[in-house]
């Protein structure tokens, strides 16, 4: 049985290796023969294109949640991230002043 080709490194692309830790590419420089790589908490790493070559990475999916190289919690986010129930929902019609 054949093993499984490497991807070749595309930039924007995200690759799994066999730990499962998944990486962005974030640079090529084929003068150099190098693959500059992102890990989700922003760590930066190269590697030298003979030994991505080598390696047995597969192609991944982005990550749902951005935040990872952002250093920031989700509290941080800046918006509400929990579900309000519809009884919880405020109307507009509360804030006007109602002369009587």
């Amino acid at each position: 049985m054949q093993e499984p080709v490497t991807p070749p490194p595309v930039v924007g692309e995200w690759y799994r290796d066999l730990h499962d830790d998944t990486f962005e590419v974030v640079a090529v420089d084929e003068e150099d023969g190098t693959v500059e790589v992102q890990h989700f908490d922003g760590t930066l790493e190269e590697w030298d294109l003979a030994d991505w070559q080598q390696s047995p990475l597969r192609l991944a999916e982005p990550p749902e949640d951005w935040s990872g190289s952002l250093d920031i919690e989700r509290e941080d986010y800046g918006v509400d991230l929990e579900d309000i129930r519809a009884e919880e929902w405020s109307s507009p019609l509360d804030y006007f002043d109602r002369a009587e």
